[in-house]
């Protein structure tokens, strides 16, 4: 194995943010590439002096409603470092899009609001990262608001999230009061200037003892820090980078993103611990990043990037070897060889050509209806990578054309918008309506503005009233077709043309499950 792709793999940070929607994720990601000098100007998203909205929300829908619905990735270098920030969707109607990028991440920042504290939307999200042992770093956000006392802080997010956590910082005040947060992990004073353009000032203190920290933030505050620090010290054990990679520490920083301030130190010591890119495990065997082999998995699929052209990008995340341009690699699923032209790299909006990509990188790959969310590329080895679920849905609705003269059209969206993952298609095969079943509401509203604004066609829903969907299998013949026989109205296939039940209530379904015990009930895709 080559000393250039070792490099390469060690110098390379992938994660994602993920918070509660209003926390403050995408002006934390802002504040990132702001030091990444990957932007130049920190558009306060609410300010209306820069009238460029944030750099990662880019879709129609989402600027009018100031929230992120789509996973952009955004790369940047900081010092050695290359880092790959994957801003997934805070509104939990988008929850299923977040469960798969996590697929794609090697460890995750969690954005905690100090006056609300953890939220159910971070918890779930904070389960799928407990199963698959994800390295989390806390950043408690707003500190220059006025919220909860940063020790009940930190004993919510050990009970709420089931994590141990470790403060790293700690802030000095909190509110109109506030006046700056201690570096515990760099030793350092960081004094707060209100300002969202500028990087606050910086002092290095040997000793928290020394008065010059009296001078600095006043008697008082000096001496309740020197309490908190002595408290910190008794209860929580020294940091330990093993066990946060281990995924059971949580180290905690104390900030405000908006006013950029706390961010450089979550930063700096992010890139210092963090994980570079891990194995990953596929159904044949485990994958190592440093392997010569290319191979890598689509883990998301995004219509019109630009609305001047109809095409897709598949996002492919590499998990070992080297990526490169014009190379022809293996498409598992279709056994068919492709290469690759313009395979791209974002910088949020703008995207680059790029000749070659390493582990940890993602990759944009213009697709014209080639790709599943899921799919393997290798340079040649049979491989599939497991874990990207889809989840049962839990609101339904038929779709109907309302526009008869453009139903080409409609269903070319309708195709497009579910391989991308958006929501789930299910065809009913008693009447051969569709139904589309989503995680959230406002997952309706978007697909009815994207079929609209990107493929011109109307749509209009009707309701129907469903519990559940479940996927059914079945090794014996009989009684399963003796069950569709019974369940004739309630049957679907979903894209893949798998069986689907779709069950009108939950009695119905406990009912299904006792009278045909040799039927598996399925509530994700994966299995």
């Amino acid at each position: 194995m080559s000393e250039e792709l070792n490099k390469e793999i060690e110098r390379r940070r992938t994660f994602a943010i993920i918070s509660h929607p209003d926390a403050g994720k995408t002006t934390l990601t802002e504040k990132l590439l702001l030091f990444g000098g990957a932007i130049h100007v920190a558009g306060a998203v609410k300010s209306n002096k820069i009238k460029k909205t944030a750099t990662s929300d880019w879709m129609e829908i989402e600027k009018q409603r100031g929230i992120s619905v789509a996973t952009s990735v955004m790369g940047f270098t900081y010092g050695d470092y290359k880092i790959n920030i994957l801003d997934t969707p805070g509104h939990q109607d988008f929850a299923e899009d977040t469960f798969r990028t996590l697929t794609a991440v090697d460890s995750v920042i969690i954005v905690v609001d100090v006056a609300k504290g953890v939220e159910t939307q971070t918890r779930r999200l904070m389960e799928v990262c407990r199963m698959r042992n994800t390295p989390v770093i806390v950043f408690v956000n707003k500190l220059d608001r006025e919220g909860r006392d940063p020790f009940d802080i930190l004993d919510e997010l050990e009970s709420e999230l089931k994590i141990k956590v470790r403060p790293l910082s700690w802030p000095i005040n909190i509110g109109a009061k506030f006046k700056g947060v201690y570096n515990i992990y760099e030793k350092g004073l960081d004094l707060f200037t209100p300002s969202k353009q500028t990087i606050s000032e910086r002092v290095e203190i040997s000793d928290v003892n020394s008065p010059e920290v009296d001078k600095l933030v006043g008697e008082a505050d000096a001496a309740k820090l020197r309490d908190d620090l002595e408290l910190i010290e008794g209860v929580y054990p020294e940091f330990d980078t093993e066990e946060y990679l281990k995924g059971e520490v949580a180290p905690v920083f104390f900030g405000s993103a908006l006013n950029t301030f706390g961010v450089k130190e979550l930063l700096d010591c992010f890139v210092k611990i963090a994980p570079s890119p891990r194995p990953i495990d596929a159904e044949e065997r485990t994958v190592k990043p440093s392997e010569e082999g290319f191979s890598g998995f689509v883990f998301k699929i995004h219509a019109n990037m630009d609305p001047n052209h109809r095409s897709c990008i598949a996002f492919v995340k590499i998990c070992s070897g080297k990526f490169e341009r014009n190379v022809n690699y293996l498409h598992v699923r279709h056994n068919k060889q492709m290469r690759f032209a313009a395979p791209t790299a974002f910088m949020a909006q703008k995207k680059n050509i790029v000749d070659e990509a390493y582990p940890g990188d993602i990759v944009g790959i213009p697709d014209t209806g080639n790709f599943k969310i899921g799919d393997t590329l290798t340079s040649g080895e049979d491989l599939h990578f497991k874990g990207l679920p889809s989840f049962s849905p839990e609101m339904f609705k038929y779709i109907e054309n309302a526009d008869p003269m453009k139903s080409k059209q409609l269903d070319k969206g309708i195709k497009q918008l579910m391989d991308e993952g958006v929501a789930q298609l299910f065809i009913n095969q008693f009447n051969g309506r569709k139904i589309i079943g989503t995680v959230g509401q406002l997952q309706f509203e978007v697909i009815q503005y994207r079929l609209l604004h990107e493929y011109g066609a109307q749509c209009r829903w009707e309701p129907i009233s469903l519990y559940k969907a479940c996927w059914i299998e079945s090794d014996d013949e009989e009684s399963l077709a003796s069950f569709k026989k019974r369940k004739h109205q309630f049957m679907a296939k979903d894209k893949e043309g798998r069986d689907v039940f779709l069950a009108d209530s939950n009695y119905v379904l406990q009912m299904a499950q006792s009278d045909f015990p040799k039927i598996k009930f399925h509530f994700t895709s994966e299995f």
